[in-house]
């Protein structure tokens, strides 16, 4: 967004129609993640259809991004980022859970099902919940990962600036060594948890984010390695939403329909993969990479496809 939001304003762009873009991008964004939800269209009940999801947290994420990137400088986004970690804290903290009670003195604080995050979600979408009970990309937590985004518009801030090459990647470098730290310190009284989106999970999380970005960008940038070994990286990221969706195509049936496995028993795709790859001798953990693995295969070659014939979706 800082990169791709400054060309647009000084081809003349106003700052309404880049919201309006934003806006219009991100209920695509919505749409596509209710789509993703409901496959692979096998007797779907229109009534049970998830809600929420991965796409849906990140339309939120990227409109609320894109206003402060419009309307705001890297101070306020700072202070945003701030508030949204801090803030998230004390409403999982301090707020009562209706029905249950205060966190920490009537409930456990952080209970799986008696958290603000999870009473809110099973208010507004009953019988939708990924976990029944819950689910995780709820309501509420996408305030930390509102967060998550603003970490990434602050490191774009600070590569768009003039300093120099090596400046920049000290500071990335720093910064991703200071957020895991912090996110691991601040874990002891708010634990790292990727179902709630806690904010020691979004420090910890972002500052592994922003490592690996001085690295690449190092690599890539200022050494300008670059070749073969970066071909299969950029098919993925140029149709990036493609294969997230490719990948509900995969995964869907393997949950869904059945299959006989080695003892005659009647298993989901998964299931009877899973089931078969032990009988060979493979152990449950290895089974499970060889069957993920294959599917990401799968993905990417559907992606190499698009790449060959220089077909890029976006939204």
């Amino acid at each position: 967004m800082v990169f791709s939001f400054s060309a647009r304003l000084a081809r003349g762009e106003s700052r309404g129609d880049i919201l309006l873009h934003a806006g219009k991008r991100s209920l695509i964004l919505i749409a596509l993640g209710i789509f993703v939800n409901a496959m692979p269209f096998v007797g779907p009940d229109i009534h049970t259809w998830r809600m929420e999801g991965v796409l849906q947290r990140i339309a939120v994420c990227y409109m609320i991004a894109a206003i402060l990137v419009l309307y705001s400088d890297s101070r306020i986004q700072s202070a945003a980022l701030v508030a949204c970690l801090v803030g998230y804290w004390v409403i999982l903290r301090f707020v009562p859970v209706p029905g249950f009670g205060i966190p920490t003195h009537d409930i456990p604080f952080m209970d799986p099902d008696r958290n603000i995050v999870a009473w809110l979600d099973r208010r507004l979408f009953p019988g939708r919940l990924y976990n029944g009970t819950r689910d995780p990309e709820g309501i509420i937590s996408n305030i930390p990962a509102i967060g998550t985004a603003l970490m990434g518009v602050l490191a774009g801030h600070w590569l768009k600036s003039a300093r120099t090459a090596r400046a920049k990647v000290l500071m990335l470098l720093c910064c991703g060594v200071f957020a895991l730290c912090a996110g691991l310190l601040w874990n002891t009284r708010f634990p790292i948890n990727k179902n709630l989106w806690t904010s020691s999970f979004v420090l910890l999380t972002g500052g592994f984010a922003l490592i690996v970005l001085a690295v690449l960008y190092w690599i890539l940038d200022i050494k300008n390695w670059r070749g073969l070994w970066t071909v299969p990286f950029l098919i993925f990221g140029m149709n990036a939403i493609v294969g997230f969706v490719a990948d509900s195509l995969v995964y869907g049936p393997g949950y869904t329909f059945t299959a006989t496995g080695p003892g005659g028993a009647t298993l989901n795709w998964h299931q009877a993969a899973q089931a078969y790859l032990e009988s060979w001798g493979l152990s449950t953990a290895n089974a499970s990479l060889i069957y993920s693995l294959t599917a990401v295969l799968c993905c990417w070659f559907l992606l190499w496809v698009l790449w060959r014939k220089r077909v890029f979706i976006k939204i």
